[in-house]
């Protein structure tokens, strides 16, 4: 194959077919799958994955992002298993074992264990009638119509629909045990993914004698502060609840249709019920926040409303929380 259209449409080939594996798992998920989730959330002992070939690398990736995400893992080789590593598994554990076939050879003796040490086994598997699936207390349906690989030997299409339905796993039980960002930052405090989730917008936020203005104010008021403060005034009421914001856009876009606007009130100008931060959240969510929104800066404001500061998206970025 050297023609470069049909390069780039054997590729395009690829993709369809392992995007149509992934799309097909969607429908299948049901009781069975909320039964896997409550199984492994609610285990007493540890995760034990376990797949051979192909399988044998999704299932450690597994065991990967489930401890990474408050589930104790650890992936078993299954012939290693047999020669001494069965000692691992304990009464409590719970097994999620990976085959497309459900029969291989390998997991035979693995299978047997566990289910004599009473060990629940969960199955991702291809073949619903197997050994694999006659030993599971769930199985779920990993089957695919067809392998990516034009001879149907290399795993393509099974390995990733393999792959994704052990993510909806482990993203269903982290939620399910109420895993949250300070529990992820716990356990990842290394490099820039731990400065990333250690950084709270009460770290960088500006708070000290930031300038806010009534609601009374004009426009001709705000010129000093947006200069001063990088763009972004607050607006408050007499209580110092916060009912808006005006940014340096605001005022270019005023300046370009109004010859008066300097003795506009800033009622007229201002952004309400603005985009908000509170200081205990962490960084890199008021940085998406903003992001999102295409703007440079949020009011920091308490749970009652009132204004405590403001948050730069360049302090947080040069704090490492994006």
């Amino acid at each position: 194959m050297t023609d470069l259209d049909a390069l780039i449409a054997e590729g395009r080939r690829v993709l369809r077919l392992e995007a149509e594996a992934i799309s097909a798992l969607e429908p299948r998920l049901g009781a069975e799958f909320a039964k896997a989730c409550s199984t492994i959330a609610g285990a007493a002992g540890r995760i034990v994955t376990c797949g051979i070939g192909k399988s044998g690398h999704i299932a450690r990736k597994l065991a990967g992002t489930l401890t990474s995400t408050g589930t104790p893992a650890i992936f078993l080789h299954p012939v290693e298993a047999l020669h001494g590593d069965l000692g691992i598994v304990g009464r409590d554990d719970v097994a999620i074992v990976i085959s497309k076939s459900g029969d291989s050879e390998e997991l035979r003796g693995l299978i047997e264990y566990l289910s004599r040490l009473g060990v629940p086994i969960i199955a991702l598997v291809g073949a619903a009638r197997s050994q694999l699936a006659d030993h599971a207390a769930v199985v779920l349906d990993c089957s695919v119509a067809e392998e990516a690989c034009p001879m149907d030997l290399a795993p393509t299409s099974s390995s990733t629909a393999a792959l994704a339905m052990s993510d909806a796993i482990a993203v269903t039980v982290f939620q399910l045990k109420g895993f949250e960002p300070e529990d992820f930052a716990a356990i990842h405090p290394g490099g820039a993914l731990g400065r990333k989730l250690s950084v709270y917008v009460r770290d960088v936020m500006v708070s000290e004698a930031y300038p806010s203005l009534p609601d009374s104010a004009t426009m001709k008021e705000v010129i000093g502060p947006l200069a001063a403060q990088r763009g972004t005034v607050p607006i408050v009421d007499r209580s110092g609840h916060l009912v808006g914001v005006v940014t340096a856009g605001d005022l270019t876009r005023l300046m370009g249709h109004d010859h008066d606007f300097l003795v506009r009130g800033v009622r007229d100008v201002m952004t309400r019920d603005p985009k908000t931060a509170s200081a205990n959240e962490l960084g890199s969510a008021a940085a998406s926040r903003m992001e999102a929104h295409g703007i440079m800066a949020l009011p920091v404001v308490r749970p009652d409303g009132t204004l405590e500061g403001v948050v730069h998206l360049h302090d947080l970025m040069r704090a490492g929380a994006v």
